[in-house]
């Protein structure tokens, strides 16, 4: 599937060219507008059966998928590095622009980080859960391979998932959020470093020489982009200091 990926963008980018366009995948090209997400439906099989699909829960969902949800919120601050990994990205991750930013799941809710699609009888094949924080300039094999790492966690760990937030969670307060346990995604690339860079479950997925290069990279990135003095800083700040 990443193969597919880097081959879909390299096509859509061929084609545009030849039309005289350009396509970008950047996370957040335009402000004020909605970001590019890259959103990841994930099950798992048992040969041919979904390991997600429980016909007598509530959500038609079976202990191994509310494991592998449990997982990736428990995981996801972590990997937001990977699934998220330039500058750019901490763009899109803002309240109001219909990317996730809490920690919760849902069914059918586009407010929470991991959606539950809705089940249609007769295609239990199809269950599976959607995690909608990860956008179309990150390096898909990187995190295929950490969600994966995450999900397959709470699996092994069991561990107990959330109650499910159908509620608009960027309507409540950050009181109200607390109260009900839901946490944050990182607000910038450097947040999300340093919880990367102190993850076992990054470096054990992506392997020593992948993490210790990834992590030094980004850590240029950012020291880069700090140093930089924008548009906006000038516009804002030049005529009055």
């Amino acid at each position: 599937m990443a193969d597919n990926v880097m081959t879909y963008r390299l096509v859509v980018k061929q084609i545009a060219l030849q039309q005289g366009v350009y396509a970008t995948f950047m996370p957040k090209p335009v402000f004020g507008i909605n970001g590019s997400g890259m959103h990841v439906h994930q099950s798992l099989f048992k040969v041919n059966t979904n390991a997600f699909f429980d016909e007598n829960d509530e959500h038609h969902l079976s202990k191994v998928a509310k494991f592998y949800i449990a997982g990736l919120l428990g995981h996801a601050p972590e990997i937001t590095a990977v699934t998220n990994q330039w500058v750019n990205s901490y763009k899109r991750l803002v309240p109001g622009y219909e990317a996730p930013v809490y920690l919760s799941w849902a069914s059918r809710n586009r407010a929470d980080l991991i959606r539950v699609p809705e089940y249609m009888p007769g295609k239990e094949k199809a269950t599976r859960i959607e995690f909608r924080s990860p956008d179309p300039a990150c390096n898909p094999y990187l995190v295929f391979s950490v969600m994966l790492a995450a999900g397959l966690e709470g699996i092994e760990k069991e561990y107990e998932v959330p109650d499910p937030v159908e509620e608009n969670v960027y309507e409540m307060t950050e009181e109200e959020r607390k109260r009900r346990g839901i946490g944050t995604l990182p607000g910038s690339l450097w947040e999300a470093i340093q919880l990367a860079g102190k993850s076992e479950l990054v470096q054990k997925a992506l392997g020593d020489h992948v993490f210790d290069a990834f992590i030094k990279n980004k850590r240029i990135e950012w020291d880069q982009y700090r140093s930089q003095v924008t548009e906006y800083e000038l516009k804002r700040y030049l005529p009055i200091l």
